[in-house]
């Protein structure tokens, strides 16, 4: 039988969420992971439902152009507001 391992609390250093924000990165790397985690996101709907991006902007009221540009995970130029 084997022991449960013990969760650690308090462990040594800080968090890379602290590392992050002691560098002045913390908003815009948030910001980059959630952009990439949603073009990720529409790309998998895409693909399941079986539509192309003309039919995705539609459903969205939307330009091609901007759900390029949102399926760009490196596309700067858009921001998510919330």
């Amino acid at each position: 039988m084997r022991k449960a391992k013990k969760k650690r609390t308090g462990g040594i250093g800080s968090s890379f969420d602290d590392f992050l924000k002691e560098d002045g990165i913390y908003e815009d790397a948030t910001a980059r992971a959630i952009k990439r985690v949603l073009a990720r996101q529409l790309a998998e709907l895409m693909r399941r439902e079986e539509i192309s991006k003309t039919e995705l902007a539609t459903r969205m009221k939307t330009s091609r152009a901007q759900l390029d540009r949102l399926l760009d995970p490196e596309n700067e130029s858009v921001t998510l507001g919330t």
